[in-house]
């Protein structure tokens, strides 16, 4: 059977919106403005500027760098050469990014010399044996790797210069690009990206270009317009970021508000003046901006929408105080992860507040999803919590170079392997519960770790809490709670432990409660609770 969507290539959208809104604002970083049609100038020179260096179709190009326009630019120009695109966690360190170069078969590295008081040439430097003289890497550590390249003005020995590469693109012809550009498949894999690799070396991720279809569907059921603007603080080398900013601005002629990084206070005073529509993020972004707005009103009146992670029990109780503090917002939740992508399930604008805050959303067109239990695969009832698998033309095309962990990420049947706990409700809502991973077992009781995260954060004095297991010879491990308390805050550990009582079962209240004044954070604004169950072993032993 013919596919009845019509297949897109990523390189096709800078072109689409261009032609049907060429004096729309289409970007803003800090003092930087673009219009569609000046952002299609500008991502047309940078695939000209790859061209000079080199860069062939099929290529694997890493892009370590924080937000700027660049890396929007870049992102569809690569794209449009048929190169394949290698975002890289800007948190990554020197063995991060051997490992990354390496396993990825990156051909080049695009990075900052330095950015804030990161030293990333520096760190390059340690990984590769750059060349003396030119900028022809031939270190036999990275047999693919031709060139690292320095975004910036300044040109430094064994590199090349982005800036000299843009000053040579002229020596392409607008033929020769249209003719690269012609020969990019929609099949072929655009980008690789690596999951978050909090429990391990992470994996590369590839997919293709139908992820267009995800996007454009989502933004029909947010109602995402050229009317919109998005204010954009997650990273754009994190599927999150990626998919609801970058993507989705260039799928439906919304502007698109750019920040290097989050800050709570920089991010509310840009949605007052550029008047945001839409925002997105974890829990703890809707915390640190309903704090930063409570300490320091301000007019968020234009605000509709946005992705908040909800329906968990933990975001549950902050997506209500988002709305409060930030309102007219109308927070939706949704599910995804990088290997199904963003927005595999996603909550209506019309939804009621308990589907749109309570659940993970609806299945998206071209999904389908199953929850089983997860030793024998068989079909659970609606209510049931076990492990959600998933159906769907967006699954990823596989992880690079490990066809072992590919195969075993799908069962006989061809249903993905999420790897996550959620109940499926008899109205077909979905609802996720955590990575099993997670779950703790106390006494052989099963304890959802968001539950009771959630109940913690209903109480006045705690900003922020997260629940992990800490072994336990008697029952297996036992919970214990990690919270950052809300500032002058007067509260304990048997605080804690009083709170929870008469409210859930004995074995869900947390054994220990250990105070901290900041989480460790993925850069995505995930809590690192690998950190956190280490940390309990080293406190509590």
């Amino acid at each position: 059977m013919t596919d009845w969507y019509p297949k897109k290539r990523f390189g096709d959208l800078p072109c689409d919106m261009a032609r049907r809104f060429p004096n729309r604002e289409a970007l803003v970083f800090r003092d930087e403005r673009y219009t569609f049609a000046e952002l299609k100038a500008e991502i047309d020179r940078a695939a000209k500027a790859l061209m000079t260096l080199g860069v062939e179709r099929g290529d694997h190009v890493s892009l370590w760098l924080n937000n700027r326009s660049e890396w929007v630019f870049l992102m569809f120009a690569l794209a449009t050469v048929g190169a394949v695109q290698v975002p890289v966690n800007t948190r990554f360190r020197t063995n991060d990014l051997d490992y990354v170069l390496r396993q990825s078969d990156s051909a080049m590295l695009i990075t900052h010399d330095t950015s804030g008081p990161v030293d990333y040439l520096a760190m390059v430097r340690q990984v590769v044996d750059l060349p003396v003289e030119g900028d022809a890497v031939a270190d036999a550590s990275f047999p693919e790797l031709d060139r690292v390249v320095i975004v910036g003005d300044a040109e430094y020995p064994g590199t090349a210069s982005w800036s000299a590469a843009l000053s040579e693109a002229e020596t392409i012809s607008d033929g020769d690009l249209a003719a690269r550009a012609d020969a990019v498949d929609p099949d072929d894999p655009v980008f690789m990206m690596y999951t978050s690799g909090t429990t391990g070396f992470p994996k590369g991720v590839l997919h293709d270009h139908r992820l267009i279809r995800n996007v454009e569907e989502r933004a029909f059921r947010m109602a995402v317009t050229e009317n919109d603007t998005i204010m954009s603080y997650l990273p754009l080398f994190h599927a999150f970021g990626y998919s609801e900013a970058a993507m989705m601005s260039m799928a439906t002629g919304a502007r698109q508000i750019l920040t290097e990084t989050f800050d709570p206070d920089e991010s509310l005073d840009l949605i007052e003046r550029e008047h945001a529509t839409i925002a997105h993020g974890f829990e703890a972004h809707m915390q640190m901006l309903c704090d930063a707005q409570e300490a320091n009103p301000r007019d968020l009146s234009s605000l509709r929408t946005g992705l908040f992670a909800a329906g968990m029990h933990s975001a549950t109780p902050v997506a209500r105080r988002g709305e409060r503090v930030m309102a007219p917002l109308k927070a939706l939740s949704a599910y995804g992860m990088t290997e199904v992508w963003v927005g595999a399930a996603l909550s209506a604008l019309d939804d009621d507040p308990p589907h749109r805050l309570e659940t993970s959303g609806y299945p998206a067109p071209g999904y389908e999803f199953k929850v089983v239990e997860p030793d024998t695969g068989e079909q659970l009832p609606d209510g049931v919590p076990g492990e959600l698998r998933v159906k769907s033309y967006a699954l990823m095309k596989g992880y690079y170079k490990k066809p072992k962990e590919t195969a075993e990420s799908y069962d006989a049947d061809g249903w993905f392997r999420t790897g996550d706990m959620a109940e499926r409700h008899a109205d077909g809502y979905i609802r996720f519960l955590g990575r099993f991973k997670d779950m703790l077992k106390v006494g052989g009781e099963n304890v959802d770790p968001m539950e009771v995260e959630g109940l913690l954060l209903e109480h006045p004095a705690v900003q922020q809490v997260a629940v992990v297991g800490l072994p336990d010879r008697r029952l297996s491990e036992v919970p214990v709670a990690f919270v950052e308390r809300k500032p002058d805050a007067d509260i304990e550990t048997h605080d804690i432990l009083a709170y929870c009582r008469g409210k859930v079962a004995s074995f869900k209240i947390p054994r220990h409660a250990i105070f901290l004044d900041e989480f460790p954070m993925t850069a995505s604004g995930k809590i690192r609770k690998v950190e956190l169950r280490e940390k309990a072993k080293q406190l509590l032993r």
